[in-house]
């Protein structure tokens, strides 16, 4: 070992240049694995603040003088009741009802980017817990109650310092007591503050702030007690929803189900074959950078051919020879990949404080992977076997004799 970082140190220019592959080949998968993970986890975290399990029921579509719009008036309140009672599945199930208008506080004025009417189950559905107060009770719904509960961003701009449970604020004019506060849950990959939210019951939406009232729904949110159930709790609200609606099987269903978990499963392959693709492409250079190795070798076999003599001479076997050589070459590549991952990791670091600051309500996680650096590290050095065994097989076979008088 210290004789091949001797004779590669004689060459110090050379010796970079060579492993120049290696290290931006290893650098770039390591980037590109930290990068991909990162991702990843970012776009699970995302839809984690969707809601764990969730499944959102959505009215269909409809065709209205050539033109395809939304059938606003598929989903019901009975379908809620349905969903909640006939699917076993179903952990928990919450309508929306979408309203909008200012809210005023005294003098301070706001508005929202969201305000639904929704049920009991919601804060259940939405995996969303309190950080002062209580959600809207059964009695609240029942009764079309004037309370609401806020997001963090709201009472931000109305109440400032002030302790918000038990003030009343005005929701399109009419008045509501506050009676929660949610727990913050920031802001979107897309930009939109999930904190920026009032909920009120769906009974008063659809009875007081709503034109013409009704029954309908806008949305149902549905959610199940584990991942694994999310899409039999999917097949079941489809066989009653179209059992409700009086739609056949193989005909267009006025509604359409989402589900979150195969939402992140489909994201996940889809950065996963991302992060795979650039991974390959990056692999490419350490493939140049392999062919860099063996043709460095070649020539330092060539311009040592005497030494080589010398060796064998004062008796230096032809294995000798070969793992003197081939120690050399791994060395060359696993120096590369030392340097390579060193590189890939400040890349990603770098490249994550860039998007932070770029998108600064984007918190982007920067994850390190151990695997994929000992892989890499692992497949320098492979490398560095690979292609140095040719050149290190080359040096083991040369005749003594002809070596020590090659000049």
């Amino acid at each position: 070992m210290r004789i091949a970082i001797r004779a590669l140190s004689k060459n110090r220019l050379r010796a970079g240049l060579t492993i120049l592959g290696i290290v931006i080949g290893i650098a770039a998968v390591t980037a590109m694995v930290s990068i991909g993970l990162s991702a990843s986890q970012l776009v699970q975290a995302q839809l984690e603040t969707l809601g764990t399990n969730m499944l959102a029921v959505l009215p269909g579509s409809m065709q209205k003088g050539g033109i395809r719009t939304v059938d606003v008036g598929s989903l019901s309140i009975a379908d809620v009741v349905a969903l909640g009672e006939s699917c076993p599945s179903v952990n928990a199930v919450s309508p929306l009802v979408g309203v909008s208008g200012q809210v005023v506080y005294r003098s301070a004025n706001w508005n929202p980017q969201t305000t639904f009417g929704v049920g009991k189950d919601y804060q259940i559905v939405r995996n969303w817990n309190l950080a002062l107060g209580s959600f809207l009770s059964e009695r609240d719904i029942a009764s079309s109650a004037k309370v609401c509960v806020l997001g963090q961003t709201v009472v931000r701009e109305l109440f400032q310092a002030e302790d918000p449970i038990g003030k009343t604020i005005r929701v399109k004019n009419a008045p509501f007591q506050v009676v929660g506060v949610l727990e913050p849950k920031g802001v979107s990959m897309f930009g939109q503050d999930h904190d920026d939210i009032v909920l009120i019951p769906y009974t008063t939406a659809a009875k007081r702030l709503r034109p013409g009232g009704g029954s309908n729904v806008d949305a149902i949110l549905v959610s199940t007690s584990s991942p694994s159930l999310a899409t039999v709790a999917a097949r079941e609200a489809e066989a009653l929803l179209r059992q409700r609606h009086g739609i056949n099987p193989g005909r267009d269903a006025d509604f359409r189900i989402q589900s979150t978990t195969e939402i992140a499963l489909m994201l996940q392959v889809i950065m996963g074959a991302i992060t795979l693709m650039l991974t390959a492409i990056a692999a490419i250079s350490l493939v140049v950078g392999g062919v860099g190795i063996m043709n460095i070798m070649l020539v330092s076999v060539a311009e040592r051919t005497r030494e080589i003599g010398i060796r064998m001479a004062i008796g230096a076997r032809s294995s000798d020879i070969l793992r003197q050589f081939l120690i050399e070459a791994v060395v060359l590549s696993c120096l590369g990949g030392f340097i390579g991952i060193a590189l890939g990791l400040a890349g990603s670091a770098g490249l994550t404080m860039l998007v932070n600051w770029l998108t600064p309500n984007t918190s982007w996680p920067y994850i390190i992977s151990v695997e994929a650096a000992v892989v890499a590290l692992l497949f320098s050095a492979m490398i560095g076997v690979f292609f140095g065994y040719y050149p290190a097989l080359r040096a083991s076979q040369l005749n003594p004799i002809d070596a020590l008088r090659y000049e």
